[in-house]
């Protein structure tokens, strides 16, 4: 009897062990050819239920059994847990079907490993700064509210009293809908109740302009956490405000040149504004185009999506405060423009048969190569050319290509399915304006980039006066998100970097880009160049940045919540002028267009640079370049166009090395022009016809 008991007991201990053991079947799935639209669905055994997943792809939550929108040909780690706490972990990977998903899914890790290295925060890594995000507190706002919502909401009941601490579950108020009834309003987390709003107040009214405008606007009162929270993505995986070391890098150098040059980017900019107007050209000198192409033609490469979608996605990331720190961003990069358009025309070469070959690429062999660095210089131009070659296929040419044609397709339906013909069309329009070379280019982008301009900015200031009643709440929500950390998304330092980030990325300044351009003007005075080039972070991000984020801000759209880019911006357009997006999806054509034919050039004299000056080599780079415009609007390239848009921030290492060696050199003649232009020496032929400008 025993023996049968003890053989009972080993049995159902067997059974109960073999019960608690996880096991994972994964089912991976490929529904279409496109990229990035894998899945995998994942079936656990054993353990004891509810069990947690966690998915190391950030956007999938902790209760999915199946993780969607997953990138064809990586690995995807998953680790269930149960309510006992056993754990297990499997990985599983969704097979590729086409070449895109191929080569999507081979340059993802790619990305990554630059990401790691790009935006790696070295404030982090030594200790002294924590990127992660901490809540500390939350608002009590209307449950579900969104900006866009038509409704208007009363608080009812308070359950609780101000002041009064309540555990998580507890029932805080009750919200009147005029729309849908009481709507209950539940704590998030322990902690000590605010009341902001009395009992039977009015919180937010869709017909009121005033609750549009107003930052927390659906807010009527706030909870004290008795513990700090972090803040998670949809996996558990905290939330994190790096601070890139790129941006670090950019920004620093772009101080640095600020105080080097004595703060030319406030002294030089009347003087600027003359050589831009063509006051001081000079026809007979040396160069193919004149300041005013050469400006034109740097603007349209920087003048695009980074204005529109990027402005958007630094708001709804980091509130209107970031709006701040884009300006200040613009406000710096003039003087890095300065210091590398000075130097790209300085050390340019003109061959025997007119062609201009100038940039970093010249400035960093020859200009080093005469402080004895002559291996680094060769070094650093090899690696600047590598770059901007990579950057112009891809960021330059590809990514304009797609993005264009998605927004043609988003406001035109007609065009859908049509991207190789629209490609088409655009390849063989870049095509007609590269063959002409740099003054080609110049002659068109003259005409564009004003055009395309005024066009955004002239729709941005009409949204801007309808709504002129809120310009007091805007200014405030944008001074107040800049320097009150607890009004912003991510603290202080959280959109200090956003609005940074957003910045740089915008104008270019300090990737050496611009200098390409600048290098064939008709000048016979480097530093005159410099001057028109710190006009571009002016315009690019001071002035078309800061009127995007206005238009953003004064609309209200600034609150919507899973909305960002282009289509934030559009939306915000159009809640003033309805049809405005079409004309906003053919100024992105237009930016698109033009930043096009300006990187063709860049990429062009990057690749002579390092394949040789032949025509043959020139032909080779512009059939490339435009069936590159064909495939950029056929296709969907993912981490392909993400890998080749990090190029230009790569760009940015042996550029700036360059330029801090070589700075001094550039004040030194910075200093004798001004000098010279205020004795009345330079522009001898101008000064009959008007009187000389002082800019010192």
């Amino acid at each position: 009897m025993c023996k049968y008991l003890f053989t009972i007991i080993l049995t159902l201990h067997l059974i109960n062990l073999h019960a608690q053991d996880l096991e994972i079947i994964t089912k991976p799935g490929n529904p279409t050819t496109l990229i990035n639209d894998g899945y995998i669905e994942a079936e656990v055994k054993g353990g004891t239920p509810p069990y947690t997943y966690k998915w190391s792809n950030p956007s999938t939550p902790l209760d999915a059994n199946k993780a969607v929108g997953l990138v064809e040909g990586i690995n995807y780690t998953l680790t269930v847990e149960d309510s006992n706490g056993k754990t297990a972990t499997t990985k599983a990977k969704v097979k590729s079907q086409s070449v895109t998903e191929t080569f999507n899914g081979a340059f993802t890790p790619l990305v990554e490993g630059l990401t790691d290295f790009l935006f790696w925060d070295p404030f982090a890594a030594i200790g002294i700064y924590d990127p992660v995000v901490y809540n500390e507190s939350k608002n009590v706002e209307i449950p579900g509210w969104k900006a866009d919502v038509k409704d208007k909401f009363t608080l009812q009941e308070w359950k609780t009293g101000d002041q009064q601490h309540v555990n998580k579950g507890d029932t805080i108020a009750t919200v009147q809908s005029q729309n849908d009834g009481a709507i209950a309003v539940i704590a998030p987390e322990n902690g000590t109740i605010k009341h902001s709003l009395e009992e039977g107040t009015v919180i937010f009214d869709a017909q009121n302009p005033e609750d549009l405008i107003e930052t927390n606007a659906h807010v009527f009162g706030q909870i004290k956490y008795d513990e700090p929270v972090i803040l998670s993505h949809p996996n558990g995986s905290p939330q994190t405000h790096p601070i890139p070391f790129i941006v670090i890098w950019l920004v620093v150098g772009a101080a640095f040149f600020t105080f080097k040059m004595g703060f030319i980017n406030i002294r030089g900019f009347k003087h600027a504004i003359g050589l831009a107007r063509g006051k001081f050209d000079e026809d007979d000198a040396p160069g193919k185009i004149s300041h005013f192409q050469a400006f034109a033609t740097a603007t349209s490469a920087t003048v695009g999506l980074g204005n529109i979608a990027g402005v958007a996605i630094a708001i709804s990331l980091g509130g209107p405060g970031a709006t701040f720190w884009i300006i200040v961003a613009g406000f710096l990069g003039m003087s890095s423009k300065f210091t590398e358009c000075t130097l790209g025309l300085k050390y340019r070469h003109i061959a025997e048969d007119g062609k201009i070959f100038g940039g970093p690429m010249n400035y960093l062999k020859h200009g080093l190569e005469r402080r004895n660095m002559k291996h680094l210089g060769k070094v650093l131009a090899a690696v600047f050319a590598i770059f901007c070659v990579a950057f112009s296929f891809g960021g330059g040419n590809m990514f304009q290509a797609n993005q264009s044609y998605k927004i043609l397709a988003t406001q035109f339906p007609i065009l859908e399915g049509f991207g190789f013909w629209v490609g088409v069309i655009l390849a063989i329009l870049v095509g007609v304006v590269i063959i002409g070379g740099i003054e080609s280019i110049a002659k068109v982008t003259e005409k564009i980039v004003p055009f395309m301009a005024g066009l955004y900015i002239f729709g941005a200031l009409v949204v801007i006066f309808v709504n002129i009643g809120n310009i007091g709440q805007a200014f405030t929500a944008i001074w107040d998100g800049a320097f009150n950390a607890t009004a912003m998304k991510g603290g202080f330092i959280g959109v200090l970097v956003v609005g940074f980030q957003r910045g740089v990325f915008s104008n270019e300044a300090g990737t050496g880009s611009a200098a390409i351009a600048h290098s064939a003007v008709k000048t016979n005075h480097p530093p005159s160049e410099g001057f028109v080039g710190l006009l571009e972070p002016f315009v690019d991000t001071i002035v078309v940045c800061t009127l995007t984020a206005l238009v953003i801000i004064f609309t209200g759209k600034h609150e919507a919540q899973g909305m960002g880019g282009v289509e934030l911006t559009s939306e915000a357009f159009a809640s003033v002028i309805s049809w405005f997006p079409y004309l906003l999806a053919i100024a992105v054509l237009l930016f698109a267009f033009s930043s096009m034919v300006s990187w063709s050039y860049y990429g062009l004299r990057s690749w002579t640079y390092l394949f040789g000056k032949s025509k043959r080599s020139e032909l080779a780079y512009k059939l490339v370049f435009v069936i590159f415009v064909v495939i950029g609007a056929s296709i969907s390239l993912g981490a392909v166009l993400d890998f080749s848009d990090m190029m230009i921030l790569s760009m940015s290492f042996p550029n700036i090395i360059g330029l801090y060696i070589m700075s001094g050199e550039v004040r030194n003649d910075m200093n004798s022009y001004l000098k010279k232009l205020k004795s009345g020496e330079l522009f001898k032929k101008d000064s009959s016809k008007t009187k000389e400008e002082n800019v010192v």
